[in-house]
């Protein structure tokens, strides 16, 4: 059993591989219902999702693929023109798309100019909506970790990602070596490290100008983790207040809420959910 079957072990969705603006894409789907899809963060894959798929997939179809170029996913040409093609093969009436980091600036480039494909956007941590400026010692440990992927450099850069990265480890328990197995060798492959450079690059490290976010048609929710030292919390605040963005804070939680908290993660996006359902019947 290799590392990705190890990390996927017992888990109740399907993972596939489809094509995608042709390219190769490794997506885990599974349930019925308002189409839901998420989109991890840059040197990540989706099944960092794993702790919040099984409750959503009780009431909504899921769809989380890995990213062009990350995990189990071949490399595309144009990333938009993917998120927009796996939308149309995966959902049959536009979903709401949740993006973390990377993947949340990616929901939001497409919803400046292709709202229509969406329902709503659910934006966590999200790069994109200010220039990409983090912590020092987050970056100081993202540098050595993309310089020398090994086991001692990666552990560094995810203690800066999570508040409490024991405590991490303790509740995803025997799965999180294959986690962190599986990050390891991602982060130890040319094709994802430039991939990675790429989309970031176009997506993550300068914001989308806040006149293109003026043009988001479609409900916005922020949720952030109070501690996150990748996008400060005052990014997600100022975004908040000029667009007029729903704002959840995520107690006790680093860069990313949904694998550190997944209960009050949850919490904040079934109400975001919600949200929108109402705004459709409105419709």
């Amino acid at each position: 059993m290799n590392t990705r079957e190890r990390m996927l072990s017992g888990m109740s969705l399907v993972d596939e591989r489809i094509m995608v603006a042709g390219g190769s894409t490794a997506v885990l789907t599974g349930g019925q219902g308002q189409p839901v899809v998420l989109l991890h963060s840059a040197g990540e894959f989706a099944a960092l999702w794993l702790r919040v798929l099984p409750e959503l997939a009780r009431e909504h179809r899921v769809v989380a693929p890995d990213l062009p170029g990350h995990g189990a996913s071949g490399q595309v040409g144009d990333a938009l023109e993917w998120l927009a093609e796996l939308i149309d093969r995966t959902c049959g009436r536009p979903p709401v798309v949740v993006g973390h980091g990377l993947g949340g600036a990616l929901a939001a480039a497409l919803a400046c100019r292709q709202p229509n494909r969406l329902a709503a956007l659910v934006l966590v941590d999200s790069f994109g909506i200010g220039d990409f400026a983090p912590a020092p010692s987050f970056a100081v440990a993202l540098e050595r970790f993309g310089r020398e992927p090994t086991e001692h450099t990666r552990d560094e850069l995810f203690a800066q990602c999570f508040a409490d990265l024991d405590g991490v480890r303790s509740r995803w328990g025997e799965q999180w070596t294959a986690v962190a197995d599986y990050a390891l060798e991602g982060a130890r492959k040319a094709e994802q490290g430039a991939m990675v450079g790429a989309m970031m690059s176009r997506f993550g490290l300068a914001a989308i100008p806040a006149e293109d976010l003026d043009r988001i048609t479609v409900p916005t929710t922020l949720i952030w983790g109070r501690y996150d030292l990748q996008v400060l919390l005052r990014t997600a605040m100022t975004a908040s207040a000029r667009h007029d963005w729903p704002l959840h804070v995520i107690d006790d939680a680093g860069d990313d809420p949904a694998m550190e908290q997944p209960h009050a993660f949850l919490r904040a996006l079934h109400e975001a959910l919600a949200n929108t359902s109402r705004t459709e019947a409105v419709r």
